[in-house]
């Protein structure tokens, strides 16, 4: 995609941040005509305001804009698309990490999803600042821009085939290997769980299968829910929960992006990546309520539900990731309302085996204005799905704790030795925000990137 930054532009316009409450400091850098423009059409320097300031013959001069002190990522990002098109340039000195979240935000804020369309609109140009990292900006926003589009994608354009092709053209380009287990394959493979889940679709489950890196390396394992569309099951979801299951799959599409900027850096981690792409939908063959599946792991399943799904392809898939015993694994899912219900849609929930794991993401996150919020794995609430019939149920009766239920659940696939965080996530922007646009969004991909990079980089 166009990231509209440009390596140079002789006559590009200045941007002149103004950090709310200093606007007198502002004021001082232009003539007597400029500060009676900015005092006539009441720019006060609130974060996100601007003000556009004519010259003598009329042609933008200068713009100055509103900016947080403590953000160095949205606070140009509403720029791109505000204002007239054209080059502009940040006058002001930044260091690296303002200068790279300036270029990161202005890049995001460009993104358009126009597979179906013409683009609606264009946006204007900023130079490099002088300070930025292009590559960490450019892998950043491709990553970003990978996961949305997969997202965005209709589920008629993105089934379990499609995120497969994906998933494998991205592997290849980074020189990884990509491998695929397909429909009945599974049940050779003791995948039990992604078949069971996928096997009602005529659009056969999948385990998509990527390693990259230098085997000595520490290994560093991702694992995405890849469910391309959720019908519910025989347990249907109604429509209104049924309308935005195109975005079921939006782990899977935060891990791929993830791991595309992770091969980009040329990290030095071992990595692999398991997605169970599957459809979750209702025909002759769609498992039942109250079925019993023996898992990869041997764990036997009650179903208590077939809406709850998620859990059930991830546990397969963690149990299998967990057999080369990585120096951290990490998950990516929508998984639950609960969490949606309880954090609302633009923090995800944050668990975590090991505090240290969940200290390292949540700094990372707060750093990168990528947030999470960590919900505790309460240990008491395990009785909350035990079964009559078989080792445990994939639900709860209780209307209580359902994200901690679901984490808990996936918990029992993993050992306790391995480093493990479950992040569930809403990867979906309900509203459009400067640099957020409406739509699929790579919710945590930056605070991985940024975690995994201090920890192995």
């Amino acid at each position: 995609m166009p990231f509209h930054l440009l390596a140079d532009a002789r006559d590009a316009i200045p941007l002149t941040p103004v950090v709310s409450g200093k606007l007198g400091k502002a004021l001082k850098g232009l003539d007597p005509a400029g500060q009676r423009w900015v005092e006539a059409v009441g720019f006060k320097g609130e974060v996100g305001e601007t003000a556009l300031i004519p010259a003598a013959d009329g042609a933008l001069s200068r713009v100055l804009v509103g900016v947080a002190s403590d953000d160095r990522i949205w606070s140009y990002a509403g720029l791109p698309a505000k204002l007239p098109e054209g080059s502009y340039k940040i006058d002001a000195k930044l260091d690296r990490d303002a200068a790279t979240g300036a270029a990161l935000g202005w890049a995001l804020a460009c993104y358009s999803f126009d597979r179906y369309r013409k683009p609606s609109s264009g946006f204007a140009d900023l130079v490099w600042p002088k300070e930025a990292d292009r590559g960490e900006v450019e892998r950043l926003a491709q990553a970003m821009s990978f996961a949305r589009d997969l997202i965005n994608t209709p589920a008629e354009d993105m089934g379990p085939a499609e995120l497969a092709a994906a998933a494998g053209d991205m592997a290849r380009k980074a020189g990884a290997t990509c491998a695929v287990i397909e429909g009945d394959a599974l049940l050779r493979e003791n995948y039990p769980t992604i078949h069971a889940v996928g096997r009602g679709s005529a659009r056969a489950p999948r385990l998509i299968d990527i390693t990259w890196g230098d085997a000595s390396h520490p290994k560093v394992t991702l694992v995405g829910k890849g469910v391309c569309f959720d019908s519910g099951g025989l347990d249907l979801k109604p429509s209104s929960g049924m309308r935005l299951m195109k975005k079921d799959m939006g782990g899977a599409a935060v891990v791929l992006g993830l791991a595309s900027a992770i091969m980009d850096a040329k990290l030095p981690v071992r990595l692999r990546v398991l997605v169970p792409a599957v459809e979750n939908f209702v025909s002759s063959t769609s498992f039942r309520p109250l079925d019993v599946i023996k898992t990869r792991k041997g764990i036997t399943v009650e179903v208590g539900n077939t809406d709850a799904e998620g859990r059930l392809v991830l546990c397969d898939a963690l149990a299998e990731a967990d057999t080369e015993k990585p120096d951290l694994l990490i998950d990516c899912a929508t998984l639950t309302g609960a969490a949606r219900a309880a954090l609302g849609p633009d923090m995800p929930a944050l668990f975590a085996n090991d505090d240290g794991v969940a200290a390292d993401l949540m700094k990372a996150a707060e750093a990168e204005a990528d947030p999470l919020w960590r919900l505790p794995l309460w240990q008491p609430y395990r009785k909350m799905f035990k079964s009559p019939v078989a080792d445990i149920n994939n639900v709860s009766e209780s209307p209580f704790a359902g994200a901690i239920v679901a984490a808990l659940y996936l918990e029992g696939f993993i050992a306790k030795t391995t480093p493990w965080a479950h992040i569930d996530m809403m990867a979906w922007n309900p509203g459009s925000r400067p640099g957020r646009p409406e739509g699929g969004e790579a919710q945590s991909l930056r605070a991985l990137y940024a975690m995994i990079k201090a920890k192995f980089g």
